[in-house]
């Protein structure tokens, strides 16, 4: 069959989608206290008015102790009113909107959680300055349970899909990693015994959601890091989780937010952004040492496409190229390989009418500049620096209008 248009609809599982264009998982830092804000609400509205078929929420943590900042939204009874109007109002722009969850395992901000990071086996944050301890049986358990629920309350949130957080050392990622996972029971050592959590975490989000919204998979296909989770382990972890029946689509990505955190994004790695919103003393860490954790790559257009077309031949899963999608010319390409959609991040945040300016123009291509400026700002309200520099982000969902977020709470 002919490649699909990159703006025609497509479907993932029981959603179809006006174009196969997604807003890929960026964390705004707009929440605060836990609760949606009008921010965040805005943010993802922009991208429904400027026509993406999907747009994403991230990050949204299965459990207190998931979070990665201690405002971010998780699956509480206080939570919900504001995530239905944020659904609401992206569905009423034409877009649908999926939700990200996840949780942090070693990645997890353990001050603001007040509870441990939890990780394979015991170890060192460089990076955040913390530590984590290893889960134990009944702690994986518990997160395992935890994401079912999450996707359940997506539904009742009116999503129509969930994004389930497979990547980037995260926790499912952590356990996949035989660089971050030390274990020598069931769940460590060979391959099949470090997929047992992405796997069981996945049985947990299908038995509780049947196939009343779609399920989407976002998983590594190398850390990044000497030693970790690359591309052959890849490979036979998306056929299981294809044989499994439990994902609709698999979105590939790179990197580790623990080890190696600018792996997948390519180009410059702002170190002067990233210490100015630091707090002490990860700030004079970030001087010292930051050029060690924070490394540049080149960027080069849809630069996950060679690999993901490693793991497109080897499952018949719709799939979702991330990575690089800045114009026409390289979604057409995803299309032709047998990809069903594309996500994009940065390219939307310095533009995010960009779908409709595709659609008038195809010979359009994005402004974004890959310097990277973005990534820094998701401790202040995630954007491009280049067209908002804004530096506070405003009211929780149903607090009375005007109330401000204090810059010392942030």
């Amino acid at each position: 069959m002919p490649a699909p248009d990159v703006l025609s609809p497509g479907r993932i599982g029981p959603v179809e989608l006006r174009n196969r264009t997604i807003k890929a998982a960026t964390y705004e830092g707009l929440a605060h206290r836990g609760l949606v804000t009008q921010d965040l609400v805005d943010f993802h509205v922009a991208y429904a008015k400027g026509g993406v078929g999907m747009t994403t929420v991230a990050y949204l943590a299965v459990d207190r102790d998931g979070r990665t900042d201690r405002h971010q939204v998780y699956w509480t009874d206080e939570s919900m009113p504001g995530l239905r109007a944020l659904t609401e109002a992206v569905h009423a722009e034409g877009a649908a909107v999926s939700a990200q969850i996840g949780h942090g395992g070693p990645v997890a901000e353990p001050r603001g959680n007040k509870a441990p990071a939890l990780a394979p086996s015991k170890r060192v944050n460089l990076i955040a300055m913390n530590a984590s301890q290893a889960a134990t049986v009944d702690d994986i358990q518990r997160i395992v349970a935890a994401h079912g629920r999450a996707a359940s309350r997506a539904i009742e949130a009116g999503f129509d899909a969930v994004e389930v957080h497979l990547g980037h050392n995260y926790f499912a990622s952590s356990f996949l990693s035989p660089k971050v996972n030390r274990r020598t029971d069931d769940y460590g050592g060979g391959l099949r015994n470090r997929a047992r959590v992405a796997r069981e975490i996945m049985e947990s989000v299908r038995a509780a959601v049947g196939d009343r919204i779609a399920i989407i998979a976002k998983m590594n296909m190398d850390d990044g890091v000497p030693g970790g989770f690359w591309l052959d382990e890849a490979i036979p972890v998306a056929q299981w989780l294809e044989a499994d029946g439990t994902v609709d689509a698999l979105e590939m990505t790179a990197g580790s937010s623990l080890l190696n955190p600018m792996y997948l994004f390519k180009g410059d790695a702002p170190l002067d952004d990233f210490a100015g919103v630091m707090p002490q003393p990860i700030r004079t860490g970030v001087k010292l040492i930051g050029h060690r954790l924070l490394k540049s790559y080149p960027y080069e257009d849809g630069y996950l496409l060679e690999d993901a077309r490693q793991i497109r031949a080897a499952v018949d899963l719709p799939m979702i190229l991330l990575g690089g999608i800045t114009n026409r010319t390289v979604m057409d390409q995803a299309m032709a390989d047998g990809f069903g959609f594309v996500a994009m991040a940065r390219a939307l945040l310095r533009e995010p009418d960009f779908v409709n300016q595709l659609a008038a123009d195809a010979g359009k291509r994005s402004l974004c500049n890959h310097c990277n400026r973005c990534m820094p700002t998701n401790f202040t309200g995630t954007r491009c620096v280049l067209v908002d520099r804004r530096t506070t982000r405003s009211m929780s969902w149903g607090k009375p209008e005007g109330y401000a977020v204090p810059p010392e709470t942030r």
